[in-house]
């Protein structure tokens, strides 16, 4: 009995030290201690991407994260072992293995604990927070439409057209970002209103597209991409969220939505789906996530406004996750709706280009949730 119950306060302040030594790695991550040592523990809460609000810590987030790390050191340990037997080795080696073993289960029974206590504390008010908001419904529902381009002379045109068509468009806006063929030629021949943003990166790129619709007048601002993938008859889903939501996030999840060949590789999809579940467990009570890296979305004026001093352009591929991550840590309301997804015409630039790359942009959408997005510098 007694040895059980060191070993529970051995747990509780693993736990403790764990939570403790997450948010300093994510201030490390952030490569500014200079800054850091000015910056008020508040500020630096919300730019790693959570809240100062007792009731909203990510308990289950930090315990799923712990669980993981549990599993993968029993995984080691079984490969070791199995290693071992395979070449006959005895001591130390069987000792190591049970040690590893053992060992395991303290990151795991912590994680279990802290999942256990945000569900049976803290999600019935993280869920009363979330709903507890109310929003005005939206009078004006013509759509700014920006449209993000890079090298994209061969679809630039037909995705101006397809969302000028369209009956609830207002105006069409292209960002090309300092594409090397024809991109602003043809966007500006098939009627859009571009502007070329010359720091690279899809960040760069994104917020310009942002600032560039908030200029305009109207409440409702869509951003996509100008490669087709997407398509404007989308408009009337996220039309019919918005009452619902500040901001509209398309997801490529549904498989009966997107079409077989597309660049979206089998790893691309659930890979996308994985780190969307993080971002669900981060923000647990605040919504349904399936998709971090999708374009496709739709924002009320008011919450984008809100949103964009706390954004980073020079984060990149990886931005979408970085917008979603924090729009829900400032309080945002994020729904998201099915979406088409189609075949890219052209070349693809992105993420997507390859596994290794997703793999890549993955990585940094990881670190990014659990130890803090790099942060804005100064102007």
């Amino acid at each position: 009995m007694f040895l059980c119950t060191a070993k529970s306060k051995n747990y509780l302040h693993f736990a403790f030290a764990a939570a403790r030594a997450m948010f300093y790695v994510a201030e490390w991550s952030t490569k500014m201690p200079e800054k850091l040592a000015r910056t008020s523990l508040t500020t630096r809460i919300k730019e790693v991407g959570l809240t100062t609000d007792r009731s909203q810590l990510p308990l289950f987030f930090w315990g799923a994260l712990l669980i993981l790390c549990g599993l993968s050191i029993y995984l080691g340990a079984i490969l070791f072992s199995m290693a071992r037997l395979a070449l006959n080795l005895g001591e130390p080696f069987r000792s190591w293995t049970v040690a590893i073993v053992w060992y395991s289960g303290v990151p795991t029974t912590t994680g279990i604990i802290l999942v256990a206590l945000d569900l049976a504390l803290l999600l019935p008010a993280k869920r009363r927070s979330g709903l507890q908001k109310s929003l005005p419904p939206v009078v004006d529902r013509e759509v700014i439409v920006a449209l993000t381009a890079y090298n994209d002379s061969k679809s630039i045109g037909q995705a101006v057209t397809d969302f000028r068509n369209h009956p609830s468009v207002r105006r069409v806006i292209v960002v090309d970002n300092n594409s090397s063929d024809d991109t602003f030629q043809i966007a500006v021949q098939a009627g859009a209103q571009v502007v070329i943003e010359m720091k690279p990166g899809y960040g760069q790129c994104v917020s310009r597209c942002f600032k560039e619709a908030l200029q305009e007048d109207g409440d409702l601002i869509l951003l996509s991409e100008g490669d087709m993938t997407f398509r404007a008859y989308d408009i009337e889903k996220f039309l019919a969220y918005i009452d619902h939501a500040d901001i509209v996030n398309g997801t490529r999840i549904v498989e009966q939505l997107r079409e077989y060949s597309t660049q979206l590789s089998t790893f691309m999809y659930y890979g996308n789906f994985f780190v969307g579940k993080l971002l669900e467990l981060k923000h647990l009570g605040r919504g349904t996530f399936t998709d971090v890296g999708t374009t496709y979305k739709l924002a009320r004026r008011a919450s984008l406004q809100r949103l964009m001093p706390r954004l980073n352009p020079e984060v990149n591929l990886e931005f979408n996750a970085h917008f979603l991550d924090m729009a829900l840590a400032a309080g945002e309301r994020v729904v998201e709706c099915p979406i088409t997804f189609h075949p890219r015409i052209g070349v693809s630039k992105g993420g997507n280009v390859n596994n290794r790359r997703a793999l890549k942009v993955g990585l940094r959408m990881l670190a990014g949730l659990c130890f803090g997005w790099p942060r804005k510098q100064a102007s």
